[in-house]
C-alpha cells in the first residue's frame, strides 16, 4: 500500500482518486476551495463534476496542501493546466527531494510555451516530474469502464513505478520515455476537438470528422516530431488515441464548447455553459506559436485561433480549408518525378 496526494480535486482528480483507493492505496485529495473539500467530506461524491461516483474506502479530503503532501509516495497533480504553475508554487515549499509527481492535464502555457512537466521541473526542481494520459474520460474511469493510458517519466523505474499503483483489472497503463510526444499530443488534439465539435455543431457529418481527425493529426504529428518527440508516440494511445476520443466523445468538453461555437455562441458563452475548463481555448495560442516557432504550417489551428480570437464566423473557417491550394498528402509517397507542394 502507498501513500499518495491528489492535487485538484476536480473530476479527473476524484476519477483517479478512486482507481488508487480500489488498488488498496491511501489516498488524500486536496482542493484550494475550502467548501468542495467540505462538500466531498460530507456527500463523498463530487456532485457537480462527477456525479454518481462514491468516493470512500481509504480517501480523505483536505484544504491543507501540505498534508497532501507530506510523506506521499505519489502526487497527482490534477489541476487545469492553466493552474498548474501557480499550483506548483505553492507546492514547491512542501516536496521532498525525489518525490514522484504525475501530471495529468493537458496543456502548454501560452506565455513559455512550455509543457506540463516542464513547468513542474522549473517550480520544484526537487520533484521527480512525469505524465500521464491517453484517451481516459473520467466519467468511464469513475465507473470503472475499461480504459487503457500511458505513464512516461524520464526512467524506466519512476514509469514502472506509476505503472504499478494505477494498473488493474479496467486501468490498463503502459509505459513510455517520450514525455515530450506524450504532452505535446495531449495538448494539441483539445484544438483540433474544438474543430471538430464546430463541425458538428454546424452539422457536417461522418465524413468532415474524419478528415478533422486525419489531418489534424498529421499537424500536430509533424509539429511534435519537429520539436524532438517520437512519431510512434503520436501513432499511439497518447496520440491518435486520445485525439479520436476527445473529438468524438459526448463526455468531451472541448468537442462541446466546439458544438456552441458551431451554432453562433461565442467563445466566452461556449466556455460559460460547459461550466469546466475548455483546455484546448487555453492550448490554442501556444499551438500556434509553436507552428510558427519551428515552422510548421498547421492550417487546422490556425483557424481555430481566428475563430476563437479574431470572430471569424466558423463556416467561413470550414470554406477556407477546403479550398486551399491542391497539396498531395503525403510527399514521401511522391512520384518518379516528386510534387514540389509539402503537405500541410
Amino acid at each position: 500500500m502507498a501513500k499518495t496526494g491528489i492535487i485538484g480535486a476536480g473530476s479527473w482528480g476524484c476519477a483517479l482518486a478512486g482507481v488508487l483507493d480500489k488498488n488498496g492505496h491511501e489516498v488524500k485529495v486536496w482542493s484550494a476551495l475550502q467548501e468542495e473539500i467540505e462538500m466531498l467530506k460530507r456527500e463523498h461524491e463530487h456532485k457537480d463534476k462527477l456525479p454518481g461516483v462514491k468516493l470512500e474506502g481509504r480517501i480523505s479530503f483536505t484544504a491543507d496542501l501540505k498534508e497532501a503532501i507530506d510523506g506521499s509516495e505519489l502526487l497527482v497533480l490534477a489541476v487545469p493546466s492553466v493552474y498548474t504553475r501557480s499550483t506548483a508554487k505553492q507546492m514547491a515549499p512542501y516536496v521532498a527531494e525525489g518525490q514522484i509527481i504525475v501530471c495529468v492535464a493537458k496543456g502548454i502555457e501560452e506565455e513559455s510555451l512550455m509543457t506540463l512537466s516542464d513547468i513542474v521541473e522549473a517550480e520544484i526542481p526537487a520533484a521527480d516530474a512525469a505524465v500521464m494520459c491517453g484517451p481516459s474520460h473520467a466519467e468511464e474511469v469513475g465507473m470503472r469502464l475499461p480504459t487503457t493510458v500511458v505513464a512516461g517519466a524520464k526512467t524506466r523505474q519512476t514509469a514502472e513505478y506509476i505503472q504499478s499503483l494505477f494498473m488493474n483489472e479496467v486501468f490498463r497503463v503502459y509505459t513510455s520515455p517520450d514525455v515530450l510526444g506524450m504532452e505535446l499530443g495531449g495538448a494539441l488534439k483539445n484544438v483540433i476537438a474544438l474543430a471538430a465539435g464546430m463541425a458538428d455543431g454546424l452539422g457536417f457529418g461522418d465524413n468532415t470528422k474524419a478528415a478533422l481527425i486525419t489531418r489534424g493529426m498529421d499537424e500536430i504529428r509533424r509539429l511534435a516530431v519537429k520539436m524532438g518527440a517520437d512519431a510512434q508516440t503520436l501513432n499511439g494511445l497518447t496520440g491518435i488515441g486520445d485525439l479520436i476520443v476527445t473529438c468524438a466523445s459526448r463526455h468531451s468538453r472541448n468537442r462541446r464548447a466546439g458544438m456552441l461555437m458551431g451554432k453562433g455562441a461565442t467563445m466566452q458563452q461556449a466556455m460559460d455553459e460547459v461550466k469546466m475548463v475548455v483546455e484546448g481555448v487555453y492550448s490554442a495560442k501556444a499551438a500556434i506559436a509553436l507552428s510558427r516557432k519551428y515552422g510548421v504550417s498547421m492550417p487546422i489551428i490556425e483557424q481555430v485561433n481566428q475563430v476563437l480570437f479574431e470572430d471569424k464566423p466558423v463556416k467561413e473557417a470550414v470554406t477556407e480549408l477546403m479550398l486551399r491550394d491542391r497539396k498531395t498528402e503525403y510527399r514521401a509517397l511522391g512520384w518518379e518525378q516528386s510534387s514540389e507542394n509539402d503537405t500541410d
